[in-house]
């Protein structure tokens, strides 16, 4: 789960990230805008402590696990036509396929998508997104921005967003009434996914700083398929380490 990945993130950004939010004033070029990004930011998080926060916590003392767990289910089941969409742009013709497969297995056999039949039978989760389709097509990524109410991005996925949007399910459901009261539960239930998270971002010398760098990792390894290409400073850090011990 995408949730999972970027909890673990979070707690290796945390625990290497002191050195750097000791030091106020050094700037990262990948944010350019961080004094503004962090305003936005500050509103984001009080917004998010008075409405979203105290929901997704109710949700999940008033809800038993597999009623959640059904509801996740649902909710990640009807994105995946647009994830089959996004491997075939991608080059990954197989794993579109095995998208779509997935959703029809889940939509039927398992009742709508409330139960995950399809990763129980093998075939795993693939969750791209025209984002990830942008920067394996080439595109820069751009700076770092974060966006009222929406949260971490860059650039380039601003940009991708329309068409994300377009080609999710809510775009094309007509019936407003019955639409809006499922985007509020699906906003409640992503919050609830990430509640696990808080605690670390809390813990942080500096929570803008271990959330951007958590963002920027679990935004490379979905772009590679969680087989990101190292970086000459991880591949130096790691020297480094056994030639200490």
């Amino acid at each position: 789960m995408n949730q999972c990945r970027l909890v673990a993130l979070l707690c290796a950004t945390c625990t290497l990230l002191g050195a750097c939010a000791s030091d106020g004033g050094s700037k990262d070029p990948k944010d350019p805008y961080e004094n503004l990004n962090r305003k936005v930011y500050t509103v984001n998080d009080v917004v998010d402590r008075a409405t979203l926060k105290p929901l997704a916590r109710g949700y999940r003392a008033v809800l038993p696990r597999f009623a959640r767990t059904g509801v996740s289910n649902f909710f990640d089941n009807l994105v995946t036509p647009r994830s089959a969409v996004n491997n075939v742009l991608q080059g990954k013709p197989y794993a579109g396929g095995e998208d779509l497969f997935r959703f029809i297995i889940n939509s039927t056999v398992g009742i709508g998508g409330l139960i995950d039949v399809a990763s129980a039978a093998g075939m795993p989760e693939h969750g791209e997104t025209f984002q990830e389709t942008f920067a394996v097509w080439g595109i820069p990524d751009g700076p770092y921005i974060v966006l009222p109410f929406l949260g971490p991005h860059t650039m380039s996925d601003v940009f991708a967003l329309p068409f994300d949007i377009w080609a999710g399910p809510w775009y094309h459901y007509d019936n407003s009434s019955a639409r809006d009261k499922l985007r509020v539960l699906r906003l409640v239930d992503i919050r609830y996914r990430i509640l696990s998270a808080d605690g670390l971002l809390e813990d942080s010398e500096d929570p803008y700083i271990a959330l951007r760098e958590a963002y920027l990792q679990n935004r490379e390894f979905r772009i590679y398929d969680g087989d990101p290409p190292e970086s000459q400073e991880d591949e130096d850090l790691f020297n480094e380490f056994f030639e200490d011990d």
